[in-house]
């Protein structure tokens, strides 16, 4: 698969089933997306926990229970077919891992969308900035935290970040870069030792791959939108979709109009 491609490209691809892979590096300047679908019983208290969580959770859009058009972010999609895998949880486990939802599909589902870090990543590269698992053409790493989410009903549990190694001048320059997209996470939320956040191991990754750190190196990491997975396992929940992680949901929308203005 050549990178460069729309949105709708991608979607397409996943919807013959063509491709069922991580979506790093693909669609330069299309913003990706987190997929989160939920029964409309309990849809209110995730949208108040991405509230009160912006930088795991920041909410692009959500639909009406049944919609499977997401229509703000991407036309004439389906969020049943256009993802490249899911995850199917039943009681907080995950089931099943398809690449397609139709036969799970209820006309009481309700779809968020959230940002995704893959979003800032085209800013990092024209910067000269080094992305690993681009590089290295695999998953982003993704590690569980000892840093709690703020609870809301029958979601908690510990915040997910992703990481990419960098040097310390590197790390400054991309936090200013990703300042400025708050809604594809913002700026990293650790840089450095990463057992001062709980993570014992880099090698070792929750979710998605392990990359090469180079010497003169640091980890640098930012929170990622595979924490409502940890939430929603933690609940208990007697049903959820999500996206599998690192295989998100591509998205009509311009990586530049989430970038905000900064100051200095």
């Amino acid at each position: 698969m050549t990178l460069h491609q729309t949105g709708r490209d991608v979607r397409d691809l996943c919807r013959r089933g063509v491709f069922t892979g991580p979506t790093a590096g693909l669609a330069p300047g299309y913003t990706q997306a987190n997929v989160v679908i939920l029964p409309e019983n309990i849809a209110q208290f995730f949208h108040d926990f991405c509230r009160l969580n912006p930088k795991p959770c920041p909410l692009l859009q959500f639909t009406s229970p049944g919609q499977f058009e997401p229509k703000a972010l991407a036309h004439a999609a389906d969020i049943r077919t256009d993802v490249p895998r899911y995850r199917v949880f039943r009681d907080g486990v995950c089931v099943d891992r398809p690449d397609s939802i139709e036969k799970y599909w209820q006309n009481t589902l309700v779809t968020f969308l959230l940002g995704c870090s893959f979003t800032f990543e085209w800013a990092l590269l024209d910067a000269g900035l080094p992305v690993r698992h681009i590089e290295e053409k695999c998953n982003v790493p993704m590690f569980r935290t000892n840093r709690l989410c703020n609870p809301v009903g029958p979601f908690s549990g510990p915040l997910v970040v992703s990481m990419r190694p960098m040097t310390p001048v590197q790390a400054c320059r991309a936090s200013q870069l990703t300042t400025a997209f708050p809604k594809a996470h913002g700026a990293p939320v650790h840089v450095g030792d990463p057992a001062a956040i709980g993570i014992a191991d880099l090698a070792k990754p929750e979710y998605g791959d392990a990359v090469r750190i180079h010497p003169g190196e640091l980890p640098v990491f930012w929170a990622c939108g595979v924490t409502p997975m940890e939430a929603i396992a933690k609940a208990r929940l007697p049903f959820a979709i999500t996206h599998e992680p690192g295989h998100m949901f591509v998205t009509d929308a311009l990586d530049e109009s989430l970038r905000q203005a900064t100051r200095g």
